[in-house]
């Protein structure tokens, strides 16, 4: 699908000159928060892990951060250190506060840049999503379900790249409602299930021919709506709990850093390397469901 002119215009977020002077202020504004968390971190007496058990969830925090900073292909970082200290299913109530911190930030920065007409087309079959993934939680393991989506995500990734090659040839596939549909709602279960939806969600915005400001604009509305929505759910099941809500605030200074590092990131990133790269991130997650 190509946008129109006036849609493209969107992407702009300033001159080079005028994004420098942003960028500065805001990693100052990073690091003046890092400075404080030293203070945070040693006011959390209550949180005990073991060396590599900091640096997972410091490493996890920070990526989270920098998924939602522009790398959005990033997003299954998060969910493999977080595993590595808690089991995967009580990960998930730990890593929704900071998701939600992240949010907070993208939604803040790329306001602009949404693409409401995608947003709406995706938002409501992905709460049916997270309404049957929340059934679903108790009666169906990760190991089951996991693979599932995984193997949906290769066959799907391999008929984008068919669709380059046979040009207009598909695009009635990608452009239909039921395609919309049934990726909005694989993107509800997936985030309930396993904090995933990553490569669920930005495969549907490759497909559609978002650019790359408006699918990072797109996806942090996307998330911020769907993440929202899941906290009751979680904290009915009992993972996102006071333990939880008080490591989110030891380590939302390192998303906030990683959000600011990711932005400046993204933002020398070519389209189609952009483009690359999130295949590339959905593919490496589509392989973590799998295994």
């Amino acid at each position: 699908m190509k946008w129109p002119q006036h849609v493209r215009s969107q992407v702009q977020l300033g001159n080079e000159a005028t994004g420098m002077v942003e960028v500065k202020r805001e990693c100052s504004f990073a690091f003046r928060f890092l400075f404080r968390y030293k203070l945070c971190m040693a006011s959390l007496t209550s949180l005990h892990f073991s060396g590599w058990g900091w640096l997972a969830v410091i490493g996890g925090a920070m990526f989270i951060g920098m998924n939602k900073g522009g790398l959005t292909g990033l997003g299954v970082l998060p969910v493999l250190l977080f595993a590595v200290v808690f089991p995967a299913r009580e990960s998930t109530g730990f890593v929704l506060p900071l998701l939600i911190v992240g949010d907070l930030c993208a939604i803040g920065v790329y306001r602009r840049v949404v693409i409401w007409k995608v947003f709406w087309a995706l938002l409501p079959p992905a709460l049916v999503g997270i309404a049957w993934g929340y059934s679903l939680m108790g009666r169906i393991a990760e190991s089951e379900f996991g693979p599932l989506i995984g193997w949906i995500i290769i066959a799907l990734i391999a008929l984008q790249f068919l669709r380059s090659t046979f040009g207009e040839k598909l695009d009635h596939i990608f452009e239909s409602r039921v395609f919309g549909l049934v990726m909005g709602v694989l993107t509800g279960v997936t985030t309930m299930l396993a904090n995933a939806a990553g490569p669920v969600a930005n495969l549907y915005f490759l497909s559609v021919g978002l650019p790359k400001w408006n699918l990072i604009g797109t996806s942090a509305w996307i998330f911020f709506v769907i993440n929202l929505c899941k906290v009751p759910f979680s904290a009915h099941l009992g993972l996102t709990n006071g333990y939880s809500l008080t490591l989110a605030a030891a380590l939302a200074p390192l998303v906030l850093f990683g959000f600011f590092v990711g932005r400046r990131i993204v933002t020398v990133m070519p389209q189609k390397l952009f483009e690359r790269f999130l295949l590339a991130c959905t593919a490496i997650g589509a392989l973590k469901l799998i295994w």
